[in-house]
């Protein structure tokens, strides 16, 4: 009798830092299945949190943190490769984020991704497209505390790709802050979403969809709410959100609202997700939504997993975002090149893991480094930077882009070191010592011809680094190389390193 051979299994777990929620999923990879174990789910009410000089207050944190502290017990015992947290609006819009990014990594030992936006987007429609029957193409609608994505895509693809700053939150602030719930008030906060949806709306209907699915909790509450009131197949039309606007406004203040369905903790901020809800149906006039269970957090999981790899499609914007530039790719694939062999020698004395991030990381601000001369020659480095900080690069994070605009920035010319940011998920010495090895790469490579290097080597001795070739009359065959050293040895020296040749 054939003996079964125990399956691989491992434990991933997703955490999404929400507006006014964090939630958690954990799931189990049993060979190529995922299976959902656990869904756990916290209001921390983190928007609210937030002043007019966009701090968040200590209470918020406070909240934060204890919620993170929660599901740290859930996650003892999990290698931080099966975890991965993205945190959305709120932080984005928060100047003290490193702050609490900080206090958040002494309770929870995980690294958090700050996203963009639009990154917070396709997640969102990557995981409802895998918890959804498959369709050919879809919409996806998904209305948070401080921001609004909407997606359209086929199977697991998506095409056309929007977050909007709008949220229940946002909104009730700004709407209902009174408290107060009449027609008036509603007819604002539609409005104010409608302008909001006007540039992009005609490109939604044009573009059309054959399912529409709405996800998270503003429109699971609309749902719920809509089963309540004798609606049972909890589809979502804009009749029956017209006639809920209409309910809600039988009573006069937000704190009356009593309908079935609707949760103590939802209900401060269900009038503004019906109002902005109402105002995407009336622009991209879509004529129903069904809910998903699958949303950000179910993208992050299934993302881990996919054949779909985060590696794959990120070197796959880097290829594309090189192309859109006209990058000259033979010269940039040389440099990627050099430079990975040089972060190869040194990684164990910089103390940066043979498996780390940052080998990707340098090797896409290589191929990226020339984007910027499709803008100007002048002051080439910077407008690299600006694109690669400003652009939307599917599969990166907000730290991810920023560590690639700082090395090319930082490619040429003056070391202007005190223009470095601070990070929260990699070091900030790990960053300079990419930017020497990126510099090299880049001034060894300077004649841009096709004549092969000799064997070059970089060593360190205390904080002095040494670049030497195996050909010893190297340098005296090329002057010009030569003469850009001695600049380049100037530069280091006026920002405190030392370079030898």
């Amino acid at each position: 009798m054939t003996q079964l051979q125990p399956q691989e299994v491992r434990d991933v777990a997703a955490i999404d830092l929400g507006s006014n929620s964090f939630h958690m999923v954990v799931a189990r990879v049993v060979e190529q299945n995922l299976q959902l174990v656990s869904r756990h789910k916290q209001r921390v009410h983190l928007a609210s949190g937030l002043d007019a000089q966009k701090n968040l207050d200590h209470a918020a944190i406070e909240r934060g943190l204890e919620c993170l502290a929660m599901f740290a017990e859930r996650l003892q015992g999990f290698s931080p490769s099966n975890v991965r947290i993205a945190a959305t609006h709120t932080l984005r819009q928060a100047n003290n984020a490193h702050i609490f990014l900080q206090r958040a990594r002494e309770v929870l030992p995980f690294p958090i991704e700050i996203i963009p936006g639009v990154e917070e987007a396709r997640l969102i429609y990557l995981g409802v497209a895998h918890t959804q029957p498959e369709s050919n193409s879809k919409l996806v609608v998904d209305i948070g505390g401080g921001s609004t994505e909407m997606i359209i895509g086929q199977a697991f693809k998506p095409e056309l790709i929007n977050s909007k700053q709008m949220g229940c939150v946002s909104y009730t602030n700004q709407f209902f802050a009174n408290g107060k719930l009449s027609n008036k008030n509603f007819a604002k906060a539609t409005l104010a979403a409608e302008q909001k949806l006007e540039s992009i709306s005609g490109h939604y209907r044009k573009l059309g969809w054959e399912i529409a699915f709405g996800s998270s909790g503003t429109i699971k509450a609309i749902r719920e709410v809509l089963i309540g009131l004798g609606y049972d197949d909890g589809i979502i039309t804009l009749k029956r959100l017209d006639k809920l606007s209409e309910k809600l406004c039988e009573w006069q203040t937000i704190e009356e609202i009593e309908l079935t369905g609707l949760t103590p903790e939802r209900k401060p901020v269900f009038a503004a997700g019906v109002a902005i809800l109402s105002a995407i149906f009336k622009a991209l006039k879509i004529s129903n939504m069904h809910f998903s269970q699958g949303a950000l957090r179910e993208g992050l999981l299934f993302e881990m997993e996919d054949g779909f790899k985060r590696s794959d499609i990120r070197m796959r914007t880097t290829e594309a975002l090189a192309s859109k530039h006209l990058v000259d790719l033979e010269h940039a694939a040389r440099i990627k090149g050099q430079a990975k062999e040089f972060l190869q020698q040194l990684h164990g004395e910089l103390g940066i893991k043979a498996n780390s991030e940052l080998f990707d990381l340098l090797e896409w601000s290589a191929l990226l480094h020339e984007v910027g001369l499709s803008i100007s020659l002048q002051a080439f480095h910077r407008h690299s930077a600006y694109i690669l900080r400003h652009t939307y690069m599917p599969g990166f994070n907000q730290e991810q882009q920023r560590v690639l605009a700082m090395l090319v920035r930082f490619q040429r010319k003056a070391l202007k070191l005190h223009e470095l940011e601070e990070m929260s998920l990699f070091k900030k010495r790990h960053i300079v010592d990419l930017i020497r090895i990126l510099r090299l790469s880049i001034l060894v490579n300077v004649q841009r011809n096709d004549d092969p290097l000799p064997p070059l080597s970089v060593s360190i001795n205390g904080d002095q680094w040494t670049l030497t070739s195996s050909d010893s009359e190297w340098l005296d065959h090329n002057k010009l190389l030569h003469a850009d050293l001695v600049t380049e040895q100037e530069y280091w020296r006026n920002a405190g390193w030392s370079l030898n040749f």
